[in-house]
């Protein structure tokens, strides 16, 4: 699931309530209010947790109230598109949750403003080993605003048929290997087949690149402001491997973005895609799969290996736990969250089919073939820039717009970063 950055002016209206609590703002270690001893705590969860893997939720609120007696967890479920319009109007107010689950590209809007509680990261289990990705979108300057919960990673998913009737027998276990692959596959069914269907516009992919070869979308400088580094020679040299590939494999319009890729792909127009480890399936259901049934049966997922001789740097989604700064039972609330993120909680949200939010737990799944690609792939990533003005950078589509000028030809590799360096300086370090 694709999840957004949450509308600037929700944020700002947020803020309004959340500036009366003062100091309390910048640092929620100051316990329950006034020494009170609260009767129930509230958590928001999103519908996911409703729908599929209720027994956790009830075994973390037996956990607490088994050290409270008498406490009562109250639930209240949201679907992604509904949940933060909620939470900006209750942030203003005095009724905010004591706990809410927010998606990991949620998190920085709301730390920045100071509408989280900070927490300490060694009351949670496996906090010393949380994924790299995760554990970026929960930290702020620093300190810790959430907890990771669970993550879902990027793979590469390609069909077998295509790729054997094009003389192809084994997934690719090297960039060398998979564009000689796709070269053959692309050959084999002429210019108007995508060996690899890849929208121009999914800056998520061509940032991986980036990533991959050393480089990044912004640095922060020793003053504490950052500054954009797409024209920097790393991440010229990742975008130039990832337009590369546009240009030889990527036959479809250059001017989409990836939200309707699994379709596209069901299509049967293209032998691989690189995405959320969703979409293959999603492809393949019945409602999308235009092939004739082939997809269910052809499909197979694997590491996308990086032109740098390593696995592909990927972008993780997931979601964390946070706690309003206004609760009035954070001390609980940390509780809860401990429970719901501890080992054994984890272990049940790994049958459920996600990604535990600690490579401690993720080793076992990189053993199992079930589980090898996405485990794998989520152990390398790589998040967004923690910068008070990313959200504008988000809003304007910066990226987006710069991708699409290299795919298309409209602009150079070189002109096309050093554009979008002016683009994110200009809004990068302002709230």
């Amino acid at each position: 699931m694709k999840r957004q950055l949450i509308a600037a002016v929700g944020v700002a209206a947020m803020v309004v309530g959340v500036a009366a609590c003062g100091s309390d703002a910048k640092g929620g270690k100051t316990g329950d209010s006034a020494g009170k001893s609260p009767k129930s705590i509230t958590v928001w969860l999103t519908v996911d947790a409703q729908n599929n893997w209720p027994e956790l939720v009830k075994a973390a609120d037996d956990a607490l109230v088994a050290k409270h007696p008498g406490l009562t967890v109250k639930h209240e479920y949201y679907a992604w598109t509904d949940k933060n319009t909620k939470l900006d109007a209750v942030l203003a107010t005095d009724k905010a949750p004591d706990v809410v689950e927010m998606g990991n590209t949620e998190m920085l809007p709301y730390m920045i403003k100071g509408a989280f509680a900070e927490l300490d990261a060694s009351k949670f289990e496996n906090s010393g080993a949380w994924l790299d990705g995760l554990k970026l979108s929960a930290t702020y300057q620093d300190k810790t605003y959430g907890v990771p919960y669970y993550a879902g990673s990027r793979v590469a998913t390609w069909r077998k048929d295509v790729a054997a009737a094009a003389g192809v027998k084994d997934v690719p276990k090297t960039y060398a290997d998979l564009t000689a692959d796709l070269d053959r596959i692309q050959k084999k069914n002429g210019d108007k087949f995508s060996a690899w269907y890849q929208p121009s516009r999914d800056w998520y992919t061509a940032m991986s690149f980036v990533a991959d070869a050393g480089g990044a979308i912004a640095k922060p400088g020793s003053d504490g402001k950052w500054k954009s580094s797409l024209s920097e020679p790393a991440a010229v040299q990742g975008l130039k491997a990832w337009k590369d590939a546009l240009g030889k494999y990527m036959h479809g319009d250059l001017t989409k973005d990836e939200a309707d890729r699994y379709i596209v792909y069901g299509q049967g127009k293209s032998a691989m895609i690189y995405g959320a480890s969703w979409e293959g399936g999603a492809a393949a259901d019945p409602k999308q799969d235009k092939t004739g049934g082939k997809l269910k049966d052809n499909l197979v997922s694997f590491v996308m290996p990086g032109p740098s001789g390593k696995a592909l740097p990927t972008f993780l989604g997931g979601s964390d736990l946070a706690v309003p700064v206004k609760s009035q039972a954070k001390d609980l609330a940390s509780e809860w969250i401990a429970a719901f993120t501890g080992t054994k909680s984890e272990e049940g949200l790994i049958g459920k089919g996600n990604l535990p939010n600690n490579k401690t737990q993720l080793a076992p799944l990189k053993a199992d073939p079930k589980t090898e690609a996405t485990a794998t792939a989520a152990e390398i990533s790589w998040f967004v820039p923690t910068a008070p003005g990313w959200l504008q950078v988000e809003k304007q589509q910066v990226l987006q717009n710069a991708l699409q000028d290299i795919a298309t030809g409209k602009k150079s590799v070189e002109d096309a970063a050093k554009a979008a360096d002016t683009a994110i300086d200009q809004v990068i370090n302002n709230a």
